[in-house]
Formats: C-alpha cells, sequence, structure tokens
C-alpha cells in the first residue's frame, strides 16, 4: 500500500488551520535546516497570531500563525526542523508530507548563509516536489562576521528560484518576505506556470502523482547512494560558486572555544562549573526575593485576620480561608517564585548561547555506554526546570527506545519543584556547620552533589533498561553544534 495524500498530508492539520487557510490570500510552509533562524523568522512574521499542538499521532509540535500585509493575509507554517527529506525521522517525514500533500501556495526555504553547503541538499529535494519555491539566506550578519560572501544573484540563477538575503532580528527582512511572496505569485500567474503544486484539478492531481511515487520510492529505499552522492556534490559545485571566503580569517573563534569546552579534558569539569554558577546564584539570589514575599504576604495575613475577626464568620470559615488557603498558597509563591524566576532565564543564557548542545557532545561518551545517546542529556537538563518539560523533550529522538528510556529516566533528575526543598535541607543541616559566605557554598555543593547523584542513578537505570528490554537496538548520535551567539532579551 503506496502513500497518498489521505493517509499523510491532507489531514494533518485541525480545524482552525482548514478555517485560516480558507480565509488567508497564501499559504507559506517555512521549512530549513534546524539551528538557521527558520522560527524566529515565522515568530517574526506572526507575532502573537500563533497556533500550537502535535501533528496528529506524532510527538512533534506544529506551529501556525497568521499575518497580515499590504491588507493581504498571509498563513504561515513552520515545519520541522529537517535536513533532508529522504529520511524516515518523524520529523522529515512531516516535512516532507505536507510539502507533497498540503497544498501550500509557496514553500520557503529558509538557510544558513555560514554553512549554505549543507542547506542546499534540502533546497534540491524539495525543489523536485514543487517549483514554487523561494530561498531565504538567513544570518548574513553572522556570514558578514565570518568574512564569508554569497553572491545571491548567481545562487538564484544556479538554483532556478528566487533567492533573498534576510537577518532575521531586522524589520526590513521580514518585509522583504512579504514582497517577494507577492512578487512571486504574481509572476507565477502571468507566466501560468505548470507547477508540481498547481491551482488547477489536473495539475493538482498529477503533482500528487508525482510525489506519492517520490515518497513510495523513500519507503521501499529504492533512493540509493548515488542520488545522495549526486545531491552534495551538486551542492558543493553551486557553494563553491557562490561562496567566497576571507583567506586571512584561517580559524573561527567557535572553533578555538570548542577545542576548550568540548575536550576530554576541560569539558565536562567545565559543564559541572557552569551548572555549580547557575545554581549558587539560583540559592543566593532567591533567599532576598523569598524573604520580601515572605514578609509582605505576611503583612497581609495581619489585615486580614483583623477583617476576619469583625466580619460575623465561624472561627473553621476563618481558618480554612486563611491559614488553609492564603497562608499555603502565598508560602508556595514565596518559597518557588524566585528560585524560578532567576533559574529559567540563567538556563536560558545557556541555550542562547549555544552552551547546552556541548553538554550533549561532551556527555555522549557516558550515555552511549548505557545504550543511549548523548541527548538524554539535553533533556536532563530540560528536567532540571521540570520533568514535565523534560518528557516532553524526548521528541528529540528518533530511536522510540531513546524516548522511552529518556521518559522513564527523566525523574530521577530534581525539578524545579523539588529544588526549595533541597536548598532548605541542605541549609540547614549542611550549610548550618558553617558560617558566612562558606555556608552558601557548602549548600550549593551539597545540592549539585544530589544532581549529580541523579544523573548516575539515571544512567544506571537507563543502562539496566537497555540490556533487559532493547538488547538488540543500536543508538545513533548525531548532533549538530550550533555557533555561539549573542543572547537575545525577549
Amino acid at each position: 500500500m503506496g502513500l497518498t495524500s489521505n493517509s499523510t498530508g491532507l489531514n494533518i492539520l485541525n480545524d482552525t488551520y482548514i478555517e485560516l487557510k480558507s480565509k488567508s490570500n497564501y499559504t507559506i510552509a517555512l521549512a530549513g535546516n534546524p539551528n538557521v533562524g527558520k522560527s524566529t523568522i515565522f515568530n517574526s512574521l506572526t507575532g502573537l497570531k500563533q497556533h500550537t499542538g502535535n501533528w496528529p499521532g506524532k510527538t512533534v509540535s506544529n506551529a501556525f500563525g497568521v499575518s497580515t500585509n499590504n491588507n493581504k493575509q498571509f498563513l504561515f507554517v513552520d515545519l520541522p526542523g529537517t535536513y533532508s527529506l529522504i529520511s524516515n525521522s518523524e520529523e522529515e517525514e512531516i516535512a516532507r508530507d505536507y510539502i507533497c500533500f498540503g497544498n501550500p501556495d509557496i514553500v520557503v526555504v529558509v538557510v544558513d548563509a555560514t554553512n549554505l553547503q549543507r542547506c542546499l541538499p534540502l533546497v534540491l529535494q524539495v525543489k523536485e516536489l514543487t517549483q514554487n519555491v523561494i530561498v531565504c539566506v538567513n544570518l548574513l550578519d553572522e556570514a558578514k562576521k565570518k568574512k564569508i560572501k554569497i553572491n545571491l544573484n548567481r545562487l538564484s540563477k544556479l538554483l532556478e528560484l528566487p533567492v533573498i538575503g534576510t537577518i532575521a532580528k531586522k524589520k526590513n527582512s521580514i518585509i522583504q518576505i512579504y514582497n517577494e511572496i507577492v512578487k512571486f505569485d504574481k509572476k507565477r500567474n502571468n507566466n501560468n506556470n505548470n507547477n508540481n503544486i498547481g491551482k488547477n484539478t489536473k495539475d493538482a492531481k498529477d503533482a500528487k502523482e508525482l510525489n506519492n511515487r517520490f515518497l513510495n520510492k523513500i519507503k521501499n529505499k529504492q533512493l540509493d547512494d548515488n542520488y545522495v552522492i549526486d545531491i552534495v556534490n551538486k551542492s558543493a559545485k553551486i557553494c563553491s560558486e557562490v561562496c567566497s571566503y576571507d583567506k586571512k580569517e584561517k580559524t573561527n573563534i567557535d572553533i578555538k572555544i570548542d577545542k576548550i569546552l568540548t575536550s576530554k579534558k576541560f569539558g565536562i569539569p567545565i559543564m559541572i562549573a557552569f551548572l555549580g554558577i547557575i545554581f549558587w546564584l539560583t540559592i543566593v539570589g532567591s533567599n532576598y526575593p523569598s524573604q520580601i514575599l515572605f514578609n509582605f504576604f505576611s503583612y497581609i495575613q495581619t489585615i486580614l485576620i483583623q477583617l476576619f475577626s469583625i466580619l460575623p464568620f465561624p472561627e473553621w470559615i476563618n481558618n480554612l480561608f486563611i491559614y488553609g488557603i492564603y497562608q499555603t498558597v502565598t508560602w508556595i509563591i514565596s518559597v518557588m517564585l524566585p528560585p524560578m524566576a532567576i533559574f529559567f532565564p540563567l538556563f536560558t543564557f545557556l541555550e542562547d548561547l549555544g552552551f547546552l548542545p556541548r553538554f550533549a557532545f561532551n556527555t555522549d561518551g557516558f550515555f552511549s555506554k548505557c545504550g543511549t545517546s548523548g541527548k538524554q542529556m539535553i533533556t536532563m537538563c530540560m528536567g532540571f526546570g521540570c520533568n514535565a518539560a523534560g518528557v516532553v523533550g524526548t521528541r528529540i529522538f528518533e530511536s522510540k527506545k531513546e524516548k522511552i528510556i529518556a521518559s522513564v529516566t527523566n525523574s530521577f533528575v530534581p525539578c524545579n519543584g523539588r529544588y526549595p526543598f533541597l536548598i532548605t535541607i541542605s541549609t540547614i543541616f549542611l550549610g548550618g556547620l558553617f558560617s558566612g559566605h562558606f555556608k552558601s557554598i557548602i549548600a550549593t555543593l551539597s545540592v549539585i552533589l544530589i544532581i549529580l547523584i541523579g544523573i548516575f542513578l539515571s544512567m544506571f537505570i537507563s543502562n539496566l533498561i537497555s540490556k533487559l528490554f532493547f538488547k538488540n537496538d543500536s543508538s545513533t548520535f548525531i548532533l549538530e553544534l550550533p555557533p555561539y551567539r549573542r543572547p537575545q532579551m525577549r
């Protein structure tokens, strides 16, 4: 049985999407590799007018949103980041199914200006499915810093597709995307091209039949290595013709930093040090706002006690409201809110900086011995904030085995809800043995020790599950180390 539009793309989104599509002038699919700024462009285009959820039957999230420009409504669909359309991960299946059967008017493929050769294979594969493609060369500002120059006009001629250069965080780039979409659509209508994904019924049927054949070749593994080699070689040839590099720039600062942060000697100690700094700042920094909140709520409680003593309520109602509801809620807020307000921004800072993928790289050797991969470290790090978020984050794993193991063992990592308890116990029983600054340092070291015990316990259980239930399943690990970027306030 072959893949069809009924079994894949036409039924992949909900009624809200269908309603928005009927009201929109253009339906635009945003495709691209991970870490090329695609979601940043999507957020800039749609703002707060977004709808999120999961693709039906999948653990991969979807996002689509509307925006208006020059009295025309655009519906943008943010496809999962993928390097290729010919593999079998959930993200790649969803991306190619939507391009084949979702009937987008235009597919905007976002590529990384600093690593064009890696991104071009996806452009060439999307082009095989539809000619309604616009190539968006993003991160031109980072390419300029690395002294990389790209001839966009030459790239457009070689690909036979419209190409625009963008910097996602600049408003002019977003306006340029709108203008190019309208310009492309007008040119397409004037030329009355026979596109793969056409407006008329015959073209649509022919396109779907062609796309079905392409998908069935993937399913039956009929696309051999020669197909992949041809695409890679063509990408390299195009890149060599359009990209120029400053020969004086022999070494990249990212490479110099990675030699330290990902080294066997310094990588893990630096990682532990970063975590230690985060937890120390969380412990020390949360004390002051916690005390302020506690004093404030205590003052309000005193007023409420006086107020309820005047009102003609039974004493059990007064106790229920003040000591049962109000005091419980305010104490939870006083204890939990400050650590959360400090921990999550600091952790987001590391994520924006590009350090979290290095966590996964450094720990892959340990996790591979347990039958999983270093990606489990990323979900663990998410579990530091919330175990539920860590479990949801297991969707980044391609292997069902790794998803199950990471989900089961994530609870061994203490989450933010347990930090106040850990901090309190560490401060009272261990930090209390010392005075001055040593008190907070000992408490911090104690929390780090508990976290390390949780990590080792998680690895032990992972190894046990892998040997008992997944003896014949092997794990592979492919992880892109994104460039270091300046964190943005948002």
